[in-house]
């Protein structure tokens, strides 16, 4: 399986820059998989579309401000650091540049000396662990220094920080936003809520397994960083019930499937459990968990167009993009939608 029977033409006015004025009067392409028949909608039609036996699942975590502009002690170079994951209590594993100038060793300031961050070890493509030193609470800190990280096909200044966050965002610790929850409002969880339809929260933070290109030829050989997950006690017991019972399991956004995927793979169930998930979703995977998705349009040739072609066939994902594009669909973080039913 080649990387480049995921590609596409994308042209670049599609990629969305700014977020709409109202979150779920994004488009909504719907795509039935075992027909391949297609529907045009908009967002706030997603409550029609669910039945009240369903199960929808969302992940909670929130993006924090791990974007940060330092200069590097002794030399006074300019270093930038996004901050992935925390591997151990303050050590951080970063993507770092120009990571050519830092070692194992260096110390980089940011602020003040608000954070003193040191290298402790040196990764493969730009990868750095730091040991952060700071007075107070880190998160308060970045609140302070850091930006959002917004993905580097945004171009334009993001006004309102909170759009790059979910409305039910929660749980600090994540690299970027699970993008698909990006189109709900408290309102429409509300009314799905109304309708009978159980909600459910998991937590993927969200780092660089989720958005690092393919940079092989064959799909097989890709190598997903690994990211961290949490399930609590009572959502695994909805999500078993609803196996139980043949509920259609609907995971928001890649991340909530792939912590749906793991605990499955792993455990056979779903139960209470966290830990680090690596899973790489492509075609011929067969689904343990869930039933149906929400998702956005993603970059051509990454790891997300392959999970979705693994759920649709590739062939129905491929045409359904096509459409997208000749419908003149927004792409990508702040884009459209689309439910895989």
């Amino acid at each position: 399986m080649r990387t480049d029977d995921f590609d596409f033409e994308l042209p670049e006015h599609l990629i969305a820059q700014t977020p709409i004025d109202k979150r779920d009067n994004s488009k909504l392409l719907v795509l039935d998989k075992k027909t391949g028949e297609i529907e045009h909608k908009h967002f706030y039609d997603i409550i029609d579309l669910l039945d009240e036996n369903d199960v929808l699942v969302l992940n909670d975590t929130k993006v924090i401000p791990a974007r940060l502009y330092g200069i590097k002690e002794g030399t006074d170079a300019h270093i930038e650091i996004l901050m992935l994951k925390e591997i151990k209590k303050d050590e951080w594993e970063c993507l770092v540049k120009p990571a050519k100038r830092v070692k194992v060793g260096t110390k980089v300031i940011f602020g003040n000396h608000d954070i003193e961050a040191i290298c402790t070890s040196e990764g493969l493509e730009g990868i750095r662990n730091f040991k952060l030193n700071y007075v107070g609470i880190l998160y308060e800190v970045l609140g302070r220094l850091g930006e959002m990280p917004l993905p580097p096909y945004i171009h334009e200044k993001l006004k309102d920080q909170n759009r790059y966050q979910t409305v039910y965002a929660k749980t600090e610790g994540s690299a970027a936003a699970p993008t698909a929850g990006l189109h709900f409002t408290e309102e429409l969880l509300e009314k799905i809520k109304n309708k009978g339809i159980k909600i459910e929260y998991i937590t993927l933070h969200v780092g660089l397994g989720t958005f690092r290109p393919v940079n092989v030829s064959d799909v097989t050989k890709h190598k997903m960083h690994s990211e961290f997950y949490m399930m609590n006690e009572k959502t695994a017991n909805v999500l078993n019930e609803a196996k139980k019972n043949n509920q259609r399991i609907i995971s928001v956004g890649t991340t909530s499937t792939r912590t749906l995927e793991t605990i499955m793979s792993l455990y056979g169930r779903f139960k209470e459990c966290s830990g680090w998930t690596d899973i790489f979703i492509y075609p011929d995977y067969q689904f343990k968990a869930i039933n149906a998705l929400i998702t956005n349009f993603h970059l051509p040739k990454s790891t997300l167009v392959m999970l979705v072609s693994a759920l649709a066939s590739k062939e129905k994902i491929m045409k359904a993009y096509h459409e997208a594009i000749d419908k003149e669909y927004r792409f990508f973080s702040f884009g459209d939608s689309m439910f895989i039913k």
